[in-house]
């Protein structure tokens, strides 16, 4: 069932939560909303886990204020969604920006509650490429996204999501995504896309001692493989996934691989009782 958290005063973040069992949060990626995680939503309860989606500010369902969409902030947000939940024992699986934030979660907030992490895609060390960093994208692409959002937001979006997945989708799959991206508001998207661009958090990822796996798409071309290298190099005993004929979105390039993965994951960190997957 979906409810609203106030995360502070006048700003509810949307969250979906369905299903009993070990929690799994989700942190969707930019700029769509927890609805990304369609299938997970319904594969998750059927094989007796909960699911818990949430809508970052500004996007989905969730409030969209004027300010604050800096990773400190949203890190914040996802604590104040835990403890208004009660959750002491759950994994968290973020997904490009949404991976982002749930390391700075892990970092910030000394892990609170959470017994394993999932970096799917994830836009870390940097999503952008620094004097320090050369990998990832140049920071005037950034600016130039920017730009055509303020231009052309569904142009823009049209353009990210043909990036978006290795295999060309339907059309009815790409109205679809496109729809879900329309729904956060044209400043939350730049907002986030802002702090996409100047954020970062290679001394945040040392901070992360639970178990760490890395679903990666070795086509990526959005958050290039080298910064899963890069990640699993800062997180002591992390290991890594490879999704060989993925792009950014190995959730929908290999659906079948990425839910096995992940059911296996979660099967072998929560002894859950259920016999076996139902896929």
């Amino acid at each position: 069932m979906g409810t609203y958290i106030e995360v502070e005063p006048n700003v509810r973040l949307y969250v979906e939560d369905l299903g009993q069992g070990h929690p799994v949060v989700f942190l969707h990626g930019w700029p769509a909303s927890q609805r990304m995680f369609e299938t997970q939503s319904v594969l998750l309860p059927k094989n007796g886990y909960r699911y818990i989606g949430i809508d970052f500010r500004g996007f989905g369902k969730s409030d969209s204020p004027w300010e604050s969409y800096d990773y400190d902030r949203m890190a914040d947000d996802v604590k104040a969604v835990v403890d208004k939940l009660g959750l002491s024992s759950f994994t968290l699986l973020g997904f490009s920006m949404g991976g982002a934030i749930a390391v700075r979660y892990m970092s910030r907030h000394r892990q609170h509650g959470v017994e394993r992490l999932v970096l799917a895609g994830a836009a870390a060390p940097r999503f952008t490429q620094s004097e320090s960093f050369p990998y990832g994208t140049p920071p005037e692409k950034v600016d130039e996204m920017i730009d055509d959002t303020y231009r052309d937001r569904p142009a823009m979006i049209s353009d990210f999501g043909a990036k978006f997945t290795l295999k060309k989708p339907s059309p009815s799959f790409e109205a679809y995504m496109s729809m879900l991206c329309l729904e956060a508001t044209a400043h939350g998207t730049i907002r986030a896309m802002e702090s996409l661009r100047d954020e970062d958090l290679r001394h945040d990822l040392s901070n992360i001692s639970v178990p760490t796996s890395i679903f990666q798409g070795v086509k990526d071309e959005i958050c290039p493989f080298e910064l899963a290298e890069e990640t699993k190099a800062r997180i002591h005993g992390s290991t890594m996934i490879r999704f060989e004929e993925s792009g950014h979105a190995m959730l929908y390039d290999e659906p079948a691989l990425f839910n096995e993965s992940l059911l296996d994951l979660l099967r072998a960190g929560s002894g859950a009782a259920a016999a076996g997957r139902v896929l």
